[in-house]
């Protein structure tokens, strides 16, 4: 990982450059008031100015840590300055730091330090303009524009203000929705593994607890496959639960997700619940994106699921087409069939995995009898049948 960038600004400094900037301030601050109340920095033009900025500038090493002092050595020192030089065009300038100093304390500190440093900024700027006696148009004029200019700057930090705090509640609301959709994810990947092995269990157990007195071999081969199945099951919840548990840096790299080319296991597992299913591809079979691969096999693997469950059928067809664009998935079976509710867990995963993907998904009964789920998942650019 690279290093950061250092940042130019003086407050993000090294704590010991900040304190010794800020010692030097305050040692160097009374000598440039001295020379700035005596008035004799100002027998030379441009004496002026370096007094301004030496006012200016000295107390910028304590505004980050201690503004509302930072702040007060500012306006004491446009006072004195402010009161002394003939130059107006210096006056400008203090006032315009000061102000700044009280924008960047609107938009860094809370309410209350904020509107402490605005009435302090105002007072003392009203008080060295009814001190330079300009008349009382000439104040009146003078305090307008003194109103006016430390509601620019309380404006401008009050939007850099709101900027930063509504960042920061996107970054914690995006935080909030990946945390959701990673939890969503792990209770589909948990609901899609366990209840097609759960399936199967049940269905074996059954045809084992019927012929076990009769056909001892059935209900042999029945409690092998219960066997198999769980052991598989468990060993997934293993990896889940145990991913979950490691942090980023800790976790191994982790086992691949299953994919279409995994429907072979999947299909005999669903053969063993007493179940055929039929897999026929079209097209020229071809690798598509990790998220569509595992998002197929879940389709295939929630519908079969389905079916073992509800259909009480003896076979089913599963086709998967590849296409120029986009990959297609057909499950349909001859059995009971019924409706579409989308109440179960089952089909709204479905649904729910073909509409992240930006695909089109179906599910419902056929008019000659029996139950269709198709899915058309999208390919990316890039990824075409030819």
């Amino acid at each position: 990982m690279s290093a950061k960038p250092r940042p130019l600004l003086s407050w993000h400094l090294r704590p010991a450059a900040r304190a010794a900037l800020a010692w030097c301030g305050a040692i160097a601050y009374p000598f440039v008031l001295f020379f700035a109340a005596r008035g004799t920095p100002f027998d030379s033009p441009g004496l002026p100015f370096v007094s301004a900025a030496a006012v200016t500038v000295l107390p910028l090493g304590l505004l980050r840590r201690r503004p509302l002092p930072a702040l007060a050595l500012m306006l004491l020192g446009t006072y004195v300055t402010a009161t002394t030089t003939p130059f107006w065009q210096v006056v400008y300038l203090l006032v315009l730091a000061n102000d700044l100093a009280a924008g960047y304390m609107v938009a860094t500190r809370p309410r209350r330090i904020a509107v402490t440093a605005a009435v302090t900024t105002l007072g003392v700027q009203v008080a060295f303009a009814a001190r330079l006696g300009t008349g009382t148009d000439g104040f009146a004029r003078t305090v307008v524009v003194l109103v006016l200019a430390l509601a620019a700057a309380w404006m401008t930090g009050h939007s850099v203000r709101e900027r930063r705090e509504h960042a920061a509640a996107l970054r914690s609301q995006t935080a909030a929705q990946a945390v959701a959709a990673e939890r969503l994810r792990i209770a589909r990947e948990l609901h899609d593994m366990i209840a097609h092995s759960i399936g199967v269990i049940a269905i074996q157990a059954g045809v084992g607890r019927r012929v076990i007195d009769t056909q001892p071999d059935e209900a042999r081969n029945a409690l092998a496959t219960i066997e198999d199945t769980s052991r598989e099951t468990l060993a997934g919840l293993r990896r889940t639960l145990g991913a979950l548990r490691r942090t980023g840096a800790e976790a191994p790299p982790r086992e691949p997700a299953p994919g279409l080319a995994d429907l072979d296991r999947l299909t005999a597992s669903t053969k063993d619940a007493g179940v055929h299913a039929d897999v026929r591809w079209l097209g020229e079979r071809r690798p598509v994106p990790p998220d569509i691969d595992l998002a197929a096999f879940r389709i295939v693997q929630e519908a079969l699921t389905n079916v073992v469950r509800h259909a009480d059928t003896l076979d089913c067809r599963v086709t998967i087409g590849y296409q120029d664009g986009e990959l297609t998935i057909e499950v349909a079976d001859d059995g009971r069939g019924g409706p579409a509710s989308g109440t179960g867990y089952g089909i709204t995963g479905m649904r729910e995995r073909v509409t992240l993907l930006r695909g089109q998904f179906t599910a419902g009964p056929l008019p000659e009898g029996g139950f269709r789920v198709a899915a058309r998942l999208p390919l990316p650019e890039g990824v075409h049948i030819s």
